[in-house]
């Protein structure tokens, strides 16, 4: 008679706790040493006993699987994997794609996907994005998939968390990557980008292949630029000053039309001008949108309000930072009867809410972050009208953004700070913003507490203060009428803020 093997029942929010894996703006997120093959198993089979008890499992009962070149990643992959298959499914193992890659191949099968990546973040960290069949995990799926308890057998981990077996994925299905570049190859004119240079800066992003081959496949000269065998963690809203150097560089010596890139898991965009100065994610944004002929736009507090100037769009709605926040949005607008539903945000990450046709041609809706689609419609809109993609950028109302953040800021002490300057008395907040920011930036006229706290001046400036909801770190951004003085705004506001560290609690 076979003794049955004892084993522990654990409810993931105690989990959480305990090893500091926790969901941040955009999936699960820490740091990879927390991430065991014990806590990865256990989100997992947290987030497939969700879809079943919801009914959101489909009959086909496979679930895709892929992920970033960060160090940690396969052996992240192979404990969801191991997940996915004691919970009585089939993995499908699409290899090191980017993840709107992936969610594309789940969203077309009709069944979940698993992303396992830190995106931009360091490597010494990484993470996990859940799909539904239907799309992201949105906030209300996280809390319930937090509240669930599951089952570990004794006898499958080490006491440090290490699985007891090795279990390999199955071989590699290209079907995800190929219906990937297809989407983009379909929907654009053969040969659109016929006669640009368009240098490839590829890094260690998992988009780096695919980038070039469908650049290529429209026509365009490619030239890889600064691959790399080691993870660099480019984070398209705070651009290193290496990149930014890299950049001018490569335009002046290759005489490039842009260059094009994304962060390590390809589902934020890097898209420069003709001089290798690379855009703002949300000027990005509202071109891409524009091109693609958006009637609303769903868009966090924290993009430039070049939006609403422009005129180009009849509905912007504002949300909070997160790609969850803002399809939550674009769900809503379609309930009211909206459609051309667009969103994006300011790390340039692209969200379609429908199918979008032009000349023919369909673009499937993809409801999660995307690189890709932005600097092909910017290419492209800047063609149809004959000028540069510098010049292009003219056209759009002259609001200028910038934005960095502090590192190794405890998310504790970031809140403590800016709960004093959201007591819910909008007298006593503008006073306390004004004591910390007034002599720099002048008369505090609004704030605005939808994600962190956004402070609006008399003279039409902003300072936007939010802890990060993947690291430690507290974000600045900043808003002014030239990209100098937003440059200088966004100096003096950390300058400031680093005085903070040293506050205690209080």
């Amino acid at each position: 008679m076979t003794q049955e093997i004892p084993a522990q029942r654990i409810f993931i929010a105690d989990l959480m706790a305990q090893s500091g894996v926790g969901f941040g703006t955009s999936g699960a997120r820490g740091l990879a040493a927390d991430m065991t093959d014990r806590v990865c198993y256990a989100y997992t089979l947290a987030f497939l006993a969700y879809l079943k008890q919801a009914k959101l499992l489909p009959e086909a009962h496979r679930v895709a699987i892929a992920g970033d070149f960060r160090p940690s990643t396969p052996r992240i992959m192979a404990a969801v994997g191991m997940a996915v298959r004691d919970a009585g499914l089939e993995p499908v193992n699409c290899g090191f794609i980017p993840t709107p890659a992936v969610a594309l191949y789940g969203l077309n099968n009709g069944i979940p996907a698993i992303m396992v990546t830190g995106s931009h973040i360091p490597d010494d960290r990484n993470g996990i994005k859940f799909y539904k069949p239907a799309g992201e995990i949105l906030k209300n799926d996280e809390q319930a998939m937090t509240a669930r308890e599951v089952s570990l057998r004794n006898d499958t981990f080490h006491a440090n968390g290490d699985s007891v077996s090795t279990f390999q994925l199955p071989d590699e299905d290209s079907t995800a990557h190929n219906q990937y570049i297809r989407r983009y190859l379909d929907f654009f004119p053969e040969n659109c980008l016929y006669g640009k240079r368009i240098g490839v800066y590829q890094h260690s992003t998992v988009a780096r292949d695919i980038f070039a081959e469908v650049v290529e496949g429209l026509g365009a000269k490619v030239l890889c630029l600064g691959r790399s065998q080691t993870f660099i963690p480019v984070d398209t809203e705070a651009i290193r000053a290496e990149d930014v150097a890299l950049a001018r560089k490569w335009a002046g010596e290759h005489h490039l039309d842009c260059i094009i890139s994304a962060d390590g898991d390809g589902d934020r965009p890097l898209i420069s001008d003709e001089h290798g100065k690379w855009l703002r994610g949300d000027i990005a944004g509202i071109l891409c949108a524009h091109f693609l002929g958006a009637d609303a736009i769903a868009t966090p507090v924290s993009c430039n309000s070049a939006v609403e100037k422009c005129g180009w769009f009849n509905t912007v709605i504002r949300t909070r930072i997160g790609s969850p926040y803002v399809i939550e949005a674009m769900q809503q607008a379609a309930r009211t009867g909206k459609e051309n539903i667009i969103g994006y945000e300011a790390n340039g990450g692209f969200l379609t809410a429908n199918h979008i046709e032009q000349n023919g041609r369909r673009l499937c809706a993809l409801p999660t972050r995307d690189a890709l689609i932005v600097p092909l419609t910017i290419l492209l809109l800047a063609a149809q009208k004959n000028i540069s993609i510098s010049s292009l950028c003219t056209t759009l109302p002259q609001r200028f953004t910038a934005s960095d953040r502090i590192k190794d800021f405890p998310s504790e002490l970031s809140r403590h700070h800016l709960n004093t300057l959201n007591s819910g008395d909008a007298g006593k907040d503008k006073t306390a913003a004004e004591a910390l920011l007034g002599e720099a930036f002048g008369t505090v006229i609004a704030i605005d507490a939808t994600d962190g706290i956004r402070i609006t001046f008399a003279s039409a400036e902003i300072v936007h203060l939010r802890p990060s909801g993947n690291a430690p770190e507290l974000r600045c951004y900043n808003e002014a009428d030239s990209e100098a003085r937003a440059l200088e705004m966004n100096a003096t506001c950390l300058a400031l803020l680093n005085r903070w560290r040293t506050n205690p609690l209080q």
